[in-house]
């Protein structure tokens, strides 16, 4: 499995929203608040096996940015 199909599959979980996709955002997607970007969170290093910092977390508002990191760790 692809990493952007992984990363949608956890988004679609955390979110509960199969119909979410790569546009996906903090801005247009109303279940993205505080509580579900820490259950993204743990979500993301638990499926990928790795850590993330709080200035990541930070930076994780929509799709291609969460790609990135977990690219960053993983690779």
């Amino acid at each position: 499995m692809n990493m952007e199909k992984q990363l949608l599959d956890v988004l679609r979980r955390v979110f509960k929203d199969p119909s979410l996709d790569e546009t996906c955002s903090q801005k247009n997607c109303a279940a993205w608040d505080s509580m579900n970007q820490l259950n993204l969170v743990i979500e993301l290093e638990m499926e990928f096996g790795i850590s993330l910092e709080p200035e990541e977390i930070g930076r994780m508002i929509d799709f291609p940015s969460v790609l990135e990191i977990v690219k960053s760790k993983v690779a």
